[in-house]
């Protein structure tokens, strides 16, 4: 971050956001930044009505609040039915983050997880619509898998939700995990329909610490309205000076990371941002070409997305991307090699995240030490197992 927002940190490091009778104006600057964020998502706000929302340490934080309203709707509604309200469950794609499966181990919610296949690293929209019961307190769609950084089909989940709950009567909603995309596809795809425009979305959770542009530790959860969020998950207090409502998990934290997004909005502005997040694209794309041009690799991630490159090797019979992350260590580079999730386990992945310092140079250097890399292994014998493998196979 700029100079002039690192000197705001500090200045604002002894402050403990929780307390706002004392420190009002943080609080001030957070419903700023809720409001602003819930324009971005096109929220249904009349002209003088206030967002509904807050600050989190995180995404995790937000998610958990997000999936305790939903939880805590779906129950509300069961009682007054008087119908079992004690199975809840929540349909995803095996492509989470982890910190779905923290939500629902944490919260007791049973995780439906639609599997991914080769060639489709996402959730199938299809699929999770198969998989919603009466039981079912949310769908959670992902706008940027951790995976790939691929958005999923918002628009034609919400589509086909609304065709199974008129049939079924139920009113099942959906959750949109932004944490990485929140920030990219307001400013790079404009048309694309993911956000509040989609009526079954009830809620969004985006990091600020991602392409929020703060440094870590801030997230923010928006909700299309007041009766999305139950009255009896805030909390009043009057011990710190006046009647304050809190709906966080934690208590006490520092102001900073408030005030510096608010910084990066107004500093940034829209234009900023959109600037920012094109340049991020020209160098992925960069990238991924350079990759290409190599011949060695399958690119698993879209042009469309979160702004990284996802590739795995189209050979990998002799040396595994893991060597390639292992070496690539030796240049200084720490790109991770992970294996996908169920139905796609055998297939494994290097992933390049392309941040607002990673330049269109870096991103060339890059490409030059994967070669190479590659040519080093060439020149090497194959590894145990790999040797193993091929003796299997012939």
């Amino acid at each position: 971050m700029e100079p002039e927002c690192d000197k705001l940190i500090m200045d604002s490091i002894n402050k403990n956001y929780v307390d706002m009778d004392e420190y009002p104006v943080t609080t001030e600057l957070q419903n700023r930044c809720v409001n602003m964020i819930a324009h971005l998502f096109n929220a249904p706000l009349g002209e003088s009505e206030v967002a509904v929302g807050v600050g989190t340490v995180g995404s995790s934080e937000a998610i958990m609040l997000a999936g305790l309203a939903f939880k805590r709707k779906w129950q509300n509604k069961r009682k007054a039915e008087g119908k079992p309200y004690d199975k809840p469950n929540i349909v995803t794609g095996a492509n989470v983050q982890v910190c779905w499966e923290k939500f629902a181990r944490y919260f007791e919610v049973e995780l439906k997880e639609v599997k991914l296949r080769e060639g489709y690293y996402v959730m199938d929209p299809v699929k999770a619509v198969e998989m919603v019961d009466e039981n079912t307190i949310c769908v959670a769609a992902i706008l940027g898998s951790t995976l790939n950084g691929e958005f999923e089909d918002v628009k034609l989940l919400n589509d086909l939700l609304i065709k199974k709950n008129k049939e079924t009567g139920w009113d099942t909603p959906i959750h949109v995990d932004a944490a990485s995309g929140g920030f990219i596809a307001p400013f790079l795809y404009p048309e694309l329909e993911w956000d509040f425009r989609l009526p079954l979305v009830k809620s969004i959770n985006v990091s600020g610490h991602k392409y929020g542009l703060v440094y870590a530790g801030i997230g923010w959860v928006i909700w299309r309205s007041k009766e999305d969020l139950p009255e009896e998950l805030i909390f009043h207090i009057n011990y710190l000076g006046a009647d304050q409502p809190t709906f966080t998990l934690n208590f006490s934290k520092g102001s900073s990371q408030v005030i510096a997004q608010y910084y990066q909005l107004i500093r940034l502005g829209y234009e900023g941002y959109r600037n920012v997040m094109e340049n991020c694209h020209e160098n992925a794309i960069v990238l991924k070409e350079g990759l290409e041009k190599t011949g060695r690799f399958n690119i698993v991630s879209k042009d469309n997305g979160v702004p990284l490159v996802a590739f795995s090797l189209k050979d990998n019979k002799r040396h595994d991307e893991f060597e390639i992350s292992e070496m690539l260590r030796r240049f200084g580079w720490i790109v991770p090699a992970y294996t996908m999730p169920a139905d796609a386990q055998h297939i494994t992945v290097l992933r390049v995240v392309i941040r607002e310092d990673f330049s269109r140079t870096l991103a060339e250097r890059l490409v030059i030490d994967i070669q190479k890399v590659l040519h080093e292994l060439d020149t090497l014998p194959a590894k145990v197992n790999a040797k193993l493998a091929m003796a299997e196979e012939e």
